[in-house]
């Protein structure tokens, strides 16, 4: 292989991990460069994570996150797997599914049912479709969002029948009014166990006499409208197990679950409701995924394995052109320093970043999600961006920034230049690519404010705070650029 085509490949391989990830740190970097790139994306998406920090630890230090009952608690206990995982493929697509199926604690209360529903995307997120619908529409905390427990056999709430069809699986024009009501007739006695009928009734979800508690799904046999009902053209006594089935095998759902792939993992999409209107950016992209959701039995990994060995995936048109999500910018900088050594109350600091960037975790906008691209960047949240990841990777009290610094300090050769010390820079900061005038201008800087500290005397030993505040500041610099915006 010559060294433009390892480069490629090096190249390729650190899109993977921003795109199936929250971009590669220098471990990562230099484990996948051992491998292809098809063994690469085989081992993202089949790890299973053993680093995250053991919730007995964290419950040690932090007593809310005991129940999670506040929001903060909920999102900062999801935060510390993010940024600690070996398994960052499974917290991307856990939020994927997050924004698929946009469930809030505002109106939960809650946040033990937010947990709970994430362990479900957890176990089922990439598995069979059908299996996955139908494990949502037994969760407790989308059973509440949508008013299913209000879905009664003689006063239907077609809440959960519209949107399961709407924003879930099949998109608008697949279906008619018609189907929404009889898929809201098949979903009745779908309900919540444990629950004070009352308070539900009221919108008070502290579900007295039981508190704050892990809901369980019921159902209720005596409140189901068992009576015959037609579906997608087809007639017979359905319950919610048997209109999942008519979904799933339906043409539109496959091309609908791959555009919201394409959406997430590719490049940005029109808004959700313009895409009955208009066709997808890549038809292509979506057929590959569509074939291999029905070749594989409803598999999720194998659209996603089916996307990630796609030509327009491996395109170096794709590379770098989605804005990360505040949440991909907060725990891809993080991991880049060093992830968290144990407890800190740094987490909720840090959680509450990604809401004041526009992305408030376990808080969507709506039942839409979040429309991404260009709606995350604004005055306001680019500052918010900016300082947020330069105080991260510029903090020199953080053991993993003075580990990404020495390692830095080592690759750029003995006797430094600012072109070496730029290029290992971004190397180790997920091999990052910046255009001729971004380099020249991060080079002149290292130039004039790190060379020429680190040469001034001989005080400045290579290890030396001198040292790595000097690089510390064109870290800082790096993270502040537009290309870091990308992913």
């Amino acid at each position: 292989m010559t060294t433009t085509e390892s480069r490629t490949d090096e190249l390729l391989v650190a899109h993977l991990l921003r795109r199936a990830g929250f971009g590669g740190t220098s471990a990562e970097l230099r484990h996948f460069a051992k491998l292809s790139y098809e063994q690469a994306v085989d081992e993202l998406l089949d790890a299973v994570d053993t680093a995250a920090m053991p919730q007995d630890i964290i419950r040690r230090y932090h007593v809310d996150m005991s129940d999670l009952r506040t929001k903060p608690s909920s999102s900062g206990n999801w935060l510390y797997h993010m940024v600690n995982t070996n398994a960052p493929f499974v917290e991307k697509v856990n939020l994927f599914w997050h924004r698929v199926f946009a469930t809030g604690q505002t109106k939960l209360i809650q946040g033990k049912a937010m947990s709970t529903q994430l362990d479900m995307f957890r176990k089922y997120g990439l598995g069979s479709f059908d299996e996955l619908l139908l494990m949502l529409s037994k969760d407790p905390a989308m059973i509440l969002w949508l008013d299913n427990q209000d879905n009664h056999k003689d006063e239907i709430n077609e809440n959960y029948g519209r949107e399961i069809l709407e924003l879930f699986s099949m998109g608008v024009g697949n279906y008619t009014e018609e189907d929404i009501k009889e898929c809201s007739r098949a979903f009745t006695g779908w309900t919540v166990e444990n629950t004070d009928y009352m308070a539900l009734k009221m919108r008070n979800n502290t579900m007295r006499p039981y508190g704050y508690i892990n809901w369980q799904f019921k159902y209720d046999l005596d409140d189901h409208d068992d009576g015959e009902k037609t579906f997608l053209g087809e007639t017979g006594n359905f319950n919610g197990e048997d209109i999942i089935g008519l979904i799933c095998k339906n043409p539109a759902t496959a091309g609908f679950i791959a555009r919201h792939l394409y959406h997430y993992f590719l490049a940005d999409e029109l808004p959700v409701p313009q895409w009955p209107h208009f066709p997808p950016k890549d038809p292509e992209a979506i057929k590959v995924m569509s074939d291999a959701y029905f070749d594989s039995g409803y598999s999720i990994k194998a659209m996603l394995r089916a996307l990630f060995l796609s030509d327009a995936f491996k395109s170096e048109a794709s590379w770098n052109a989605r804005v990360k999500s505040p949440i991909e910018l907060v725990v891809g900088t993080l991991r880049l320093s060093g992830g968290y050594d144990g407890p800190t109350h740094d987490v909720y600091d840090h959680i509450a970043a990604s809401g004041f960037m526009g992305q408030d975790i376990y808080a969507p906008p709506s039942v839409e999600g979040w429309m991404g691209g260009a709606d995350w960047i604004s005055t306001g949240s680019m500052v918010m961006r900016v300082n947020f990841a330069g105080g991260i990777i510029g903090d020199t009290s953080r053991k993993g920034v003075v580990e990404l610094i020495d390692r830095i300090r080592a690759e750029s050769g003995s006797t430094p230049t600012a072109e070496s010390l730029v290029s290992a820079s971004l190397e180790n900061l997920g091999n990052l690519q910046v255009a001729d005038d971004t380099r020249s201008g991060l080079e002149e800087f290292t130039y004039k404010n790190v060379i020429l500290r680190l040469s001034k005397d001989d005080t400045t030993a290579d290890n030396s705070d001198e040292a790595r505040n000097a690089i510390a500041s064109l870290l800082q610099l790096i993270v502040a650029t537009r290309e870091y915006q990308f992913v």
